[in-house]
């Protein structure tokens, strides 16, 4: 059992806080989720901090080892996503290897060929899984994750929205996330949804 299956968290004080990511998308959609708690958020990019090596064989393992890595080597609190796609007609691939199947340059018009490829025309049932994860440089962390359930559609819609975004359709709409504005997103995402809980128990 580890921190984040407690349902009360250590409380976050308003303050500075590290963004554990070097993706532009997460660290605009974090920081406006963040925006209401008086944190001053910042990236660990802009810090200079390293990217360490996701090595977690889960969502859960890779957030806690990116926020932890980020906390110690800041000296301050740092919070860290780990997200991805997971398809059914793939066996719930590419997971994990969400972001590395965009490769180097970050190019998710090619994930999204990849996933549509390998489908070959099966189930088109997926959802999105978001692992949060807030710690504190003295080791401390609590873990949050959070699910969108939905399908895929091809070709991708839209240009809102970061990552597979664009041929995902979560259920009960008819929009891909790519199309919808930022706000109703928020409303249902599966990192608002991780995020809803790690707020209820730490802030």
């Amino acid at each position: 059992m580890h921190d984040g299956q407690h349902v009360v968290g250590r409380r976050l004080e308003p303050g500075r806080l590290v963004l554990a990511t070097h993706n532009p998308g997460k660290v605009r959609e974090i920081a406006a989720l963040l925006g209401p708690f008086g944190m001053d958020v910042v990236a660990a990019g802009d810090l200079g901090l390293p990217e360490p090596e996701e090595t977690g064989l889960t969502f859960a393992a890779n957030a806690e080892l990116k926020a932890l890595a980020a906390a110690t080597a800041s000296g301050l609190p740092a919070l860290a996503d780990d997200s991805g796609l997971c398809v059914d007609a793939l066996g719930g691939a590419p997971g994990i290897y969400s972001a590395r199947w965009a490769g180097p340059g970050k190019d998710f018009s090619g994930a999204m060929a990849r996933v549509h490829d390998e489908m070959a025309g099966g189930p088109t049932g997926a959802h999105f899984v978001c692992a949060l994860t807030l710690a504190w440089p003295d080791g401390h962390f609590e873990t949050y994750e959070g699910r969108c359930d939905g399908g895929l559609v091809w070709p991708p819609r839209g240009t809102l929205g970061f990552g597979y975004d664009a041929m995902f359709v979560a259920d009960g709409m008819t929009a891909t996330f790519g199309e919808i504005p930022y706000e109703t997103k928020h409303a249902m995402s599966h990192r608002a949804k991780a995020f809803e809980q790690l707020v209820a128990a730490c802030f």
